[in-house]
């Protein structure tokens, strides 16, 4: 089962890894839109952003409903929502290391600040 987890955990941070894919998941947060839509800003092939829509679907990111020969994508941002809670726990890990360091980085400027008093 962890696995499992892991396995479609790497597979969202691999489709985030590419920026176009990044901007294609921008764009369906906005509304949903068709490969050729996806495509247009990046002046790439159907093909080739038809790659990227692969990938984001196995990433399970985006749903594709094929309407005649239109291929309409959606986004589903519910694996984002486990890629951010994973994130989340390094965040409090960095917190909790920023916030000692600016404690140790008090104690030497009020021990500075004593020494110069004297």
């Amino acid at each position: 089962m962890v696995e499992h987890r892991s396995a479609r955990l790497d597979t969202v941070f691999h489709a985030l890894a590419d920026p176009t894919r990044r901007a294609m998941l921008r764009g369906l947060a906005r509304r949903e839109q068709s490969v050729s839509e996806l495509a247009a800003p990046f002046r790439m092939s159907l093909a080739a952003a038809s790659k990227h829509v692969r990938t984001l679907e196995r990433a399970g990111l985006v749903r594709r409903t094929v309407l005649g020969r239109t291929h309409l994508c959606r986004l589903d941002a519910a694996p984002l929502g486990r890629a951010d809670r994973w994130l989340r726990f390094y965040e409090r890990f960095w917190t909790g290391r920023l916030d000692a360091l600016e404690r140790e980085l008090k104690d030497v400027e009020n021990a500075s600040k004593g020494a110069s008093d004297e």
